[in-house]
């Protein structure tokens, strides 16, 4: 379980670090790694997109020079 939580963190945090170019592809990035976290950890993977999808666009929003 340990191992399979990891793969999700890791999974999140590649889709994160590829912000998109515009706030579409921010979103979708943002909001496909939340799912897949979700998922992995047995939550909710609608929850898990919208919040993926607002944090992402908000960081890129915040820190333009890290995406």
């Amino acid at each position: 379980m340990l191992l399979y939580r990891f793969l999700a963190v890791s999974a999140m945090c590649a889709g994160l670090a590829a912000c998109g170019d515009t706030t579409g592809e921010q979103a979708l990035l943002g909001g496909g790694a939340g799912a897949i976290g979700a998922a992995a950890l047995d939550a909710n993977p609608v929850a898990g997109a919208a919040v993926g999808a607002s944090a992402n666009v908000l960081y890129c929003k915040e820190n333009p020079g890290k995406c």
